[in-house]
């Protein structure tokens, strides 16, 4: 049995199917405590929770308690917990950066150490400085807690609430809220989300929808009644909701999208991927990557026809889904940038060597930037490699997939706070991961495949790297894939480093058949000369 279009409701089936099983606690109405003590003293300042009907369970995430019916029909799944985390730190991060700009101060529980620095470090200033700030006159700034309604603060939209627990958990753990609204198609839904606002205390924070997600969107695209954040987390493919999505978001508003159909964006059905994100998804080692790169695509592709643009802040691969929080701005000038920003992907289907093809090409003319389609293709009909033929796939966003700076904020306020969030420890270990991959290398390859497609053993990841390196090129790792290895070396020096490892790991090449790719690769000796620096240091590194 499902509830609206989201995944804190599953049927038994998924659940069991889930690998990452995680305990959780909940309540029968026979065994539920007092009020008092499920709400708290800030929910009890608002109004009086109501009581748990028969057969009815609470589920405790973060902050809010979340009331479920009867624990036969629905599921609460733990594995998300790491989504809501993870979007509570970055909206809250969010909000930090765009409500100062609007004379607001965010408060955040846990956070005081921090506060009491930066006031040190003030009273450090020398004695001009503080003459200085004694003559100002400038009105304080505004302080936000969690909890409370700002005047001044964000707008959040969660399109397909099912129970609203994520919409709980903004109103609990997110300062600077001016309102959330939790909207969901089922009418059971909606009395569902204002039962559990009224629990938790909340409801003058929180207020519950019952509408079609696209029809409310498409309601509110007015400049004054844009959302300054929508959350969109369905069940599935999220395609139906994008037009209206970047059309309802404020300009530099926030986008929350979150994708399950994972086997359609990974190259099992590249028609089907076509004709809900306008790309080609193809079976590849970076296939996660790539789903972060069509999504992206499409977001940005729908934005251009409103003369709209984004800017990805983050985006994960984790789990059974993808994750992508993007700010959507306004500018006719910088949408004409927007074709130079997708590529096509020429993926060889012998060796998996792969070449980008940007869609568009912009050249500087002193003031003026010049537009005109790109040249190509960049390979020749049979992959120079191992003989074999490409296949095409894309178009898919070339550019950034992060914002460094950015996620370096929620890192360092996740690792600042950890007993904020339940699962401190995962976030810090991806954004970790995240800040130290290549921002300007599109997908990778992975070392089992390298090794696979020349029958030979699998390198360590550690000497691979360092003969990268060596080569003269820069390499790092991929939160999307343990094995991964980006790199803006090209294909001929990688696989140069795969022929030196092999002959102090020699293949029997007399089994291998004369046309396939490891043959074709084993029959060329590695280069040495000046094109292709440090292949005699990387026989050292590798032998």
């Amino acid at each position: 049995m499902f509830w609206g279009n989201n995944r804190t409701l599953c049927p038994l089936n998924s659940w069991l199917d889930l690998k990452k099983k995680k305990p959780f606690k909940y309540r029968t109405a026979a065994s539920a405590p007092s009020s008092a003590e499920t709400t708290g003293p800030r929910a009890s300042e608002k109004s009086p929770p109501e009581g748990l009907l028969p057969g009815e369970t609470v589920v405790k995430e973060g902050k809010a308690s979340i009331l479920f019916p009867s624990a036969n029909e629905v599921f609460y799944n733990p594995v998300q917990e790491f989504n809501r985390d993870l979007t509570c730190a970055v909206i809250t991060e969010f909000a930090r950066d765009l409500l100062v700009q609007r004379g607001v101060k965010v408060v955040v529980p846990g956070e005081k150490e921090r506060v009491v620095v930066s006031l040190s470090e003030e009273a450090e200033q020398t004695d001009g400085q503080k003459d200085q700030a004694d003559g100002q006159t400038d009105e304080p700034a505004l302080t936000a807690t969690v909890g409370e309604k700002c005047e001044r603060g964000l707008r959040v939209l969660e399109g397909l609430a099912a129970s609203g627990l994520r919409s709980v958990r903004f109103a609990l753990e997110v300062p600077g809220l001016q309102s959330v609204t939790a909207n969901d198609f089922s009418t059971k839904a909606a009395a569902l989300i204002s039962r559990n606002a009224r629990y938790n205390g909340v409801d003058h924070l929180l207020q519950a929808s019952c509408q079609d997600a696209s029809m409310l969107m498409y309601e509110k695209r007015g400049k004054k009644e844009r959302y300054d954040v929508i959350d969109l987390d369905p069940y599935g493919s999220p395609a139906t909701f994008l037009d209206a999505a970047v059309q309802a978001v404020a300009d530099g508003g926030l986008l929350c999208i979150t994708c399950t159909d994972m086997a359609v964006m990974a190259g099992n059905s590249g028609e089907t991927c076509y004709s809900k994100y306008g790309s080609v998804s193809i079976k590849a080692k970076y296939c996660h990557e790539m789903a972060l790169r069509i999504i992206l695509h499409s977001l940005d592709q729908r934005a251009a026809v409103y003369q709209r643009y984004i800017h990805p802040l983050l985006s994960v691969s984790v789990d059974f889904y993808i994750r992508v929080f993007v700010r959507v701005f306004t500018g006719q000038a910088t949408v004409k940038n927007s074709a130079s920003k997708q590529a096509l992907i020429y993926n060889c289907v012998g060796c998996g060597s792969f070449h980008l093809q940007r869609m568009g090409r912009r050249t500087s003319n002193g003031k003026n930037m010049k537009y005109s389609a790109a040249t190509g293709p960049p390979v020749g009909p049979d992959c120079g490699h191992c003989g074999q033929r490409h296949q095409m796939g894309g178009p898919i966003w070339a550019e950034p997939i992060h914002d460094s700076a950015f996620v370096q904020k929620v890192l360092s306020a996740v690792s600042g706070n950890p007993t904020r969030f339940g699962t401190s420890k995962r976030i810090e270990g991806v954004l970790s991961m995240v800040t130290e991959e290549l921002e300007d290398v599109p997908l990778y390859y992975t070392v089992d495949q390298l090794s696979s497609t020349v029958h030979c053993n699998t390198p360590p990841l550690l000497q691979f790297r360092s003969a990268l390196l060596h080569a003269g090129h820069r390499v790092s790792l991929s939160h999307a894939c343990k094995n991964a290895i980006k790199t803006d070396a090209p294909p001929a020096v990688i696989w140069d480093v795969m022929r030196c490892w092999e002959k102090s790991n020699p293949v029997k090449r007399e089994k291998l058949s004369q046309t396939s790719p490891a043959f074709k690769i084993l029959s060329t000796e590695p280069r040495s000369d000046q094109s292709h620096p440090g292949v005699a240091l990387t026989e050292n590194i590798l032998s």
